[in-house]
């Protein structure tokens, strides 16, 4: 059965830059330029909440595993860890010296790993939010860190044109891929873990094993990807571009499977 459009939610007063559902699906957070994150509920009827707390545009959000706490990261260089209720209470903590461009937790809820245009990628501590360490081989703003599914790797892409895969114990680089065109706007983990798809500015999306660090696919687009997102089965993976397109491609047929025009 082809995608359709099922819901949309009208509130931000500026452009939405990024959106993540709550675990169980109940819940979408979206964060937007207005410096403002939503709530809001899949129950038809049911209120949104505007959380207000952020200085400066808010570029990243995520639901924490259990779906108790939300992150976010803004461009007033603060990641806050919110509690999605009606109250919205909120910890800020200084997590960079520049915007905060991506927030992420451990699947086992314990970690939070960010990245910032201060070219470095940090992990923390989400009780208590405490600072545990840096990687900062980057040469140019990071857009994007991602823990993989057993919490052992982190993932990261950058301006620089590299995806690096760091050793979260040992804290090293293990590998960077240096075979994209243009900046990195966006990676993640395979649910598996055994491999990583990043898109950027060259408008490719490219599949890389971790294990054998090769190149597994390749897919050309003609518009920037600014994200993409595996399906929890593994077997597809949804994009989004600059023209306005979410494309969903099948990774078992290595093909495009469909391009949605919902968005002006």
């Amino acid at each position: 059965e082809d995608p359709s459009l099922e819901r949309h939610f009208k509130g931000h007063r500026d452009a939405v830059t990024s959106v993540d559902f709550s675990h169980a699906k109940k819940q979408l957070v979206s964060g937007s330029m207005d410096s403002s994150l939503m709530i809001w509920s899949m129950k038809p009827q049911m209120r949104a909440y505007r959380f207000v707390g952020h200085k400066d545009a808010v570029l990243c959000v995520q639901f924490s595993p259990s779906g108790h706490l939300v992150a976010s990261g803004s461009r007033d260089k603060t990641v806050r860890l919110w509690i999605p209720s009606i109250k919205g209470d909120s910890t800020v903590f200084k997590a960079h010296t520049a915007t905060v461009r991506s927030v992420h937790f451990s699947s086992d809820g314990q970690s939070l790993v960010t990245a910032s245009d201060d070219k470095t990628v940090k992990v923390w501590t989400v009780h208590r939010q405490k600072f545990l360490f840096s990687l900062s081989q980057h040469i140019n703003w990071v857009r994007c860190a991602r823990f993989s599914p057993d919490g052992r790797l982190i993932v990261s892409s950058s301006d620089d044109k590299t995806v690096k895969l760091w050793d979260k114990t040992s804290r090293e680089c293990i590998h960077s891929f240096c075979e994209h065109g243009g900046f990195v706007n966006h990676v993640d983990f395979h649910p598996s873990g055994n491999c990583i798809a990043a898109g950027g500015t060259d408008s490719t999306v490219k599949l890389w094993d971790v294990r054998m660090n090769r190149l597994l696919q390749h897919y050309q687009g003609n518009s920037v990807v600014n994200s993409l997102s595996f399906h929890p089965s593994g077997n597809y993976l949804v994009t989004a571009s600059s023209d306005s397109t979410l494309k969903i491609l099948d990774l078992l047929e290595g093909r495009l499977l469909y391009t949605l025009h919902g968005h002006q």
